[in-house]
C-alpha cells in the first residue's frame, strides 16, 4: 500500500499566512502557489481580520510576534468566530519555546511551527489538517 499522505494534492486549497515578515509571506507563498494553493497573506493581525471573511481560507499560518496583534490575540479572535472556530491555525514563531507552544494551544492553535520552517514542514501541517478537495 502506498504512502497516502505523501501524496495529497493541495490543489485548489484557499491557505492564509499571516506574518509581518515581507520574507517569511513571500517564501511560504512561494512554496503553496508550487503545491496549487490559492494563498492569501496579510501582514498583521487586523488585516487578517479584514480578510478572513472575504477570503474564508482553508488553512491559516500566523506569526506570533506581530505589532499591533499579535498572534495569539489573533489565534484567539478567529477560533471565538463561529464562522472559523473549525479552521485549522497553526502558529509561526522563530522561538521553540514550551510555554510559547502552551500558550498557542490555549488560544485554539492545531499546531505550532519554528521558523525557519522547511518545504517538507510546511506542507506536512497542511495535509495533517485538511483533507483533498474532491
Amino acid at each position: 500500500m502506498e504512502d497516502q499522505s505523501k501524496e495529497v494534492s493541495l490543489a485548489g486549497l484557499k491557505v492564509m499566512v499571516i506574518d509581518d515578515s515581507k520574507t517569511i509571506r513571500r517564501t511560504a507563498e512561494t512554496l503553496l502557489k508550487k503545491e496549487g494553493c490559492e494563498v492569501v497573506t496579510a501582514n498583521d493581525g487586523f488585516e487578517a481580520l479584514a480578510k478572513i471573511s472575504d477570503t474564508q481560507p482553508d488553512l491559516i499560518f500566523v506569526d506570533i510576534m506581530m505589532p499591533r496583534l499579535d498572534g495569539y490575540q489573533t489565534c484567539s479572535v478567529i477560533k471565538s468566530n463561529k464562522m472559523f472556530k473549525a479552521t485549522p491555525v497553526i502558529m509561526l514563531s522563530s522561538k521553540d519555546g514550551l510555554f510559547d507552544k502552551a500558550r498557542g494551544r490555549i488560544v485554539g492553535s492545531e499546531q505550532y511551527l519554528t521558523k525557519p520552517f522547511t518545504r517538507e514542514e510546511l506542507l506536512t501541517a497542511i495535509r495533517r489538517f485538511v483533507s483533498p478537495k474532491s
